[in-house]
């Protein structure tokens, strides 16, 4: 005679036989399932835990228990691939040189790959890797994580494949897969109490529109602004997407009607920043005395630039560290690889002007 928790284990089995629980779906909570067989709290958290023994779930505490991604065996190849959006620019030269010595010392060789942001190339590389079986896992920065995207299906085969994926700078929501990234939300906060701290209140906002970061950085801008009872204005905040940050200064005329009467402005990043700093000395806005302005990153573009700017830095060395470390962890069959967030620190420079008559 079938057991209790047996009826439960087979339940589920089935549910995932039948296509209606597929691999990284939540199952139903402890309750629903002890209402649905009529059993005890204890029943259902022994068929559970036999669920888990066969590595057909995973609970995470706090948030469920879920369908596990069952990974094929395969050879090694010792290579570890980074897909980046962009190699030679702005921050990923310092982040890729500091996986690749963790990656290296562990006796993995890397093979880099960039996107260039965009849907079409991230495809085309994530099929080459799947086609070939070349490598042990991928160290990836999402493409426009902030709008839908076609791809996720393939990171999904990757995994299924035995090759484990950590993503760095961002990440797919919809998908359970590790990510290293900056605290956006909190750095985006950061720079705007900043500028509340030194009397400002009237503070634009530029973001990014298609990735993730962007709409974190702007979730901290909000929260600063609603904390210090600031209402939020539209018509002082400008999205751009990856194309248009390109062309800034073409569109100069948009962006300085946007932060007129501001006396600040809150920049997704250090690109961004340094772009309106060319802008305002090309418009004869005086920076910091007309507009402040703060950036995110901490670059050598905010320390070079002509006028040097205050920028929450990410700390990019450790990113790239951590990225290594986490996907070796991986590689080696540990499951319980956990997210990390790594926290800005605020670097401050001659931009941001102390208002003291409001």
């Amino acid at each position: 005679m079938q057991k209790k928790y047996e009826e439960v284990v087979a339940w589920i089995k089935g549910e995932m036989h039948a296509g209606r629980l597929k691999q990284g779906d939540k199952l139903p909570s402890e309750s629903v399932l002890q209402k649905q067989f009529s059993v005890s709290r204890q029943t259902v958290r022994r068929a559970l835990a036999v669920l888990e023994e066969e590595k057909i779930t995973r609970s995470i505490r706090g948030s469920g228990t879920y369908i596990e991604i069952r990974r094929k065996q395969k050879q090694e190849t010792m290579r570890i691939a980074v897909m980046c959006t962009y190699l030679d620019i702005y921050i990923f030269p310092l982040i890729v040189k500091e996986m690749e010595k963790v990656i290296s010392d562990a006796g993995y060789t890397l093979q880099i790959a960039a996107t260039n942001n965009a849907i079409e190339k991230e495809r085309m590389i994530l099929k080459s890797f799947i086609k070939d079986k070349s490598i042990d896992g991928l160290i990836a920065e999402t493409t426009k994580s902030g709008i839908p995207n076609p791809n996720l299906a393939l990171y999904q085969e990757l995994e299924q494949m035995g090759i484990p994926v950590i993503f760095i700078n961002s990440f797919y929501k919809e998908l359970r897969i590790p990510h290293v990234s900056l605290n956006d939300k909190m750095a985006g906060k950061m720079v705007t109490q900043h500028l509340l701290d030194c009397g400002h209140m009237k503070i634009a906002g530029i973001f990014k529109a298609d990735d993730g970061q962007g709409h974190a950085r702007y979730a901290g801008y909000v929260e600063a602004l609603m904390e210090a009872d600031i209402k939020v204005k539209g018509k002082q905040i400008i999205w751009i997407d990856s194309d248009e940050l390109e062309g800034m200064r073409e569109d100069c005329g948009r962006i300085l009607r946007r932060i007129r009467n501001c006396t600040a402005c809150v920049c997704y990043n250090d690109e961004v920043a340094n772009k309106l700093v060319g802008i305002c000395m090309e418009q004869g806005i005086r920076i910091p005395e007309d507009l402040s302005i703060a950036g995110i990153d901490n670059s050598d573009l905010a320390r070079f630039c002509e006028i040097p700017f205050t920028s929450a830095e990410n700390p990019i060395r450790e990113l790239g560290k951590v990225a290594g470390e986490k996907i070796l962890e991986r590689i080696r069959g540990n499951e319980g690889v956990e997210s990390v967030e790594l926290k800005p620190k605020l670097i401050m420079r001659n931009s941001v002007k102390v208002i003291t008559n409001i």
